[in-house]
């Protein structure tokens, strides 16, 4: 679950015939619980003898446990949006795509409420594929602002990965339905922005806004390959995303260079009139 919600509470006992409930019913309970609905379970069945009982009593316990230090995480890095917090409109900047040999690199622009009680923002790489669908979809109903960039293989080509970043970035703010105050960036300063810009090392890591950035970002390149993927699969990007795993290695070396490969990463392994249709 990424965040609160209110559904119903879950029953004791079998409230018509006072007859106590199965454990396998109250494990149903449990499963179907909502974070919020957590305490009121522990409440309901902590004097319940049984042990398969006290076991999914514990359980829930430890849940509550886990939430209330998801939360004090999540309070920690709002760290720079309280700090900022006389700006109107913060936005969270980031990329994800800079290493890869093939596809383009990804800037995603993200404006959060000021009261955004979205749990489990991190650095996308440490989150699973899973929980980055999950935020993903909270984030784009949620913010203020989702916007998003991109640099093509032949941009970067054509300007160098750097340069092609920032374009994404400014590209990615641009596409933002509100005019930001402030940019939190993940360690850079994008150049050509007349907006204040506070790069942060570690940003995606240590701002709420730059996490749902990298997530925004990750989310969008990762479909985008996943496609290609369709389109070229004997180079496997849906699994290696146009990274250099050893299965996309071995295919350049094979097949050559599809059209979305970025020549000038791509030189040590495959000769440039190589290529794929």
């Amino acid at each position: 679950m990424i965040r609160d919600k209110v559904l119903k509470v879950p029953h004791g006992k079998d409230m018509g015939s006072g007859v106590e409930k199965k454990i396998g019913e109250i494990k149903n309970e449990l499963k179907a619980a909502c974070e919020s609905e957590l305490p009121v379970f522990v409440k309901m069945y902590e004097s319940d003898g049984r042990s398969g009982v006290q076991a999914l009593v514990a359980k829930a316990r430890k849940a509550i446990d886990a939430l209330g230090k998801e939360r004090q995480r999540t309070e920690r890095m709002k760290k720079y949006e309280k700090e900022y917090a006389s700006y109107e409109y913060i936005c969270g900047i980031d990329e994800v795509g800079r290493g890869p040999l093939a596809g383009p690199v990804v800037a995603g622009a993200v404006i959060l409420p000021k009261d955004c009680q979205i749990l489990y923002l991190n650095d996308s790489k440490q989150l699973s594929e899973k929980k980055r669908e999950e935020l993903y979809e909270v984030i784009m109903r949620e913010a203020v602002a989702v916007g998003i960039g991109y640099a093509s293989h032949e941009r970067i080509d054509e300007i160098n990965i750097l340069q092609a970043t920032y374009e994404a970035m400014r590209q990615a703010i641009g596409n933002l339905s509100v005019q930001p105050d402030l940019l939190l960036n993940d360690a850079v300063t994008i150049p050509g922005v007349d907006i204040r810009q506070i790069p942060i090392i570690k940003g995606d890591a240590s701002s709420v806004s730059i996490a749902a950035a990298s997530i925004v970002a990750k989310v969008t390149r990762d479909r985008l390959m996943v496609e290609y993927d369709q389109m070229y699969p004997k180079y496997h990007f849906a699994d290696n995303k146009g990274y250099g795993a050893a299965a996309h290695l071995e295919a350049l070396k094979k097949y050559g260079a599809t059209p979305i490969h970025r020549k000038s990463f791509i030189k040590n392994f495959v000769e440039e009139s190589s290529g794929t249709d």
